[in-house]
Order: structure tokens, then C-alpha cells, then sequence
């Protein structure tokens, strides 16, 4: 059996931690990509207000950390094909405006709202995943996969077992599951059969 993809996950938000984990040998690095006031915003954290920013357990102002910019992201990564972007929230220009502004080179785009999936349909350099955190989400993959094929599938490691990745694979390229932060969990992604792992544990991801 083949290793499988080792994913970087987040690493894409810190333009420091990117270059170390592409330099690392990860096969694909995350980014999650935020529509913030005409900006495409590089981050996780979610705003609260205009001066604020917060993901559970951590309240920050803006102003006190740094917030690089899709622009700064695909300059970093200097044409590097290995990246994989997170379309976060559900801001209706999101899509559109990051579908005009990728490069020529292929990309991975991924996001829990397939609806802006459409956006990047005619660019044949974009790889789609369709993103599944829930039971319900599992299950509207299923039913999507039954209509339409994709690239692949990205699914929360508590929802999976070996069956479901075999009939997930039957209908797209790659399988993809996450947290992946240790080596019990990559055993079991391991056990599971799928092509991707996504991490934030280099250390481990480098396995």
C-alpha cells in the first residue's frame, strides 16, 4: 500500500510555517481563505467585529497579530502547486474573487460549502474536495457523490471506517481525513485505507 498524502494542516496561514513545511517534503499545505472588507484574508481565526479575532479558547485583537493576504500567500509559495485552500465562511464574493486571482498552476481548493465549488468549475488547474465534518455532512457526500464524481472527498476521522473510504473512493480520485496528530491516529487513518492525512504535527506527518 502507498504512504498516504501527507497534508499540512493550517501551515498555509503562517507564511514562515509554509515555506518549512513545503521545504519538509508535505505534499500538500492548508490555508484557510477569509473574505474580510474586499480582502481575501489568509487565517483561521474568525472576526469578531472590526477589532477583534477568535477561534475557541483565544480572543486577540487584529491589530496585535499579522493577517497576510491570499496575494502574500501565492507569492510565498513562488508557483509551488502544492497548496490547498480552505474556503472559510460563506461571503458571496469569496469564490469568484479567489477563482480570479489563482495562478495558472495547479491548486486544491476545498471547502464545507460546496455551492462555491461552481466558481472554479471551468479552471482545469483547480482540484476540487468537498469537506464533511458531521454525520449529515457525510451523509449529503454520499448522495452528492451518487450525482456527480469529484476529485475528492475530505472526511472527519470519527466518521470513517475502512468500508465507507472504499465506497467513498468509488466515485472520487482521493480520501482525504483529519486530525491526524499522532502516531495513534495515523495508525488508524493507516487502518482506514484513505490517500490523505491532514495534520498539524510535522513531526508526525514526515512518517
Amino acid at each position: 500500500m502507498m504512504r498516504p498524502l501527507a497534508i499540512a494542516h493550517r501551515a498555509g496561514n503562517d507564511l514562515g510555517l509554509l515555506r518549512s513545511a513545503l521545504d519538509g517534503g508535505a505534499d500538500l499545505v492548508e490555508a484557510d481563505i477569509h473574505a474580510y472588507r474586499g480582502r481575501l484574508e489568509v487565517r483561521h481565526r474568525k472576526t469578531l467585529g472590526p477589532w477583534w479575532l477568535w477561534e475557541r479558547g483565544e480572543l486577540v485583537r487584529r491589530r496585535d497579530v499579522r493577517v497576510p493576504e491570499l496575494h502574500e500567500l501565492l507569492t510565498a509559495a513562488d508557483g509551488d502547486p502544492r497548496l490547498m485552500l480552505d474556503l472559510k465562511g460563506i461571503h458571496p464574493w469569496l469564490a469568484r474573487r479567489l477563482a480570479a486571482e489563482l495562478p495558472g498552476t495547479a491548486i486544491t481548493v476545498c471547502t464545507q460549502h460546496w455551492w462555491m465549488l461552481r466558481a472554479f468549475r471551468d479552471l482545469a488547474n483547480v482540484r476540487l474536495v468537498l469537506s464533511a465534518g458531521s454525520r449529515r455532512g457525510l451523509r449529503r457526500v454520499r448522495a452528492r457523490l451518487r450525482r456527480r464524481p469529484a476529485y475528492g472527498v475530505c472526511v472527519h476521522r470519527r466518521l470513517l471506517t475502512p468500508e465507507t473510504v472504499t465506497e467513498l473512493r468509488r466515485t472520487a480520485d482521493v480520501v482525504f481525513t483529519w486530525p491526524v496528530d499522532t502516531a495513534a491516529d495515523l495508525a488508524d487513518a493507516q487502518r482506514l485505507g484513505v490517500d490523505g492525512v491532514i495534520g498539524k504535527n510535522l513531526g508526525v506527518l514526515a512518517r
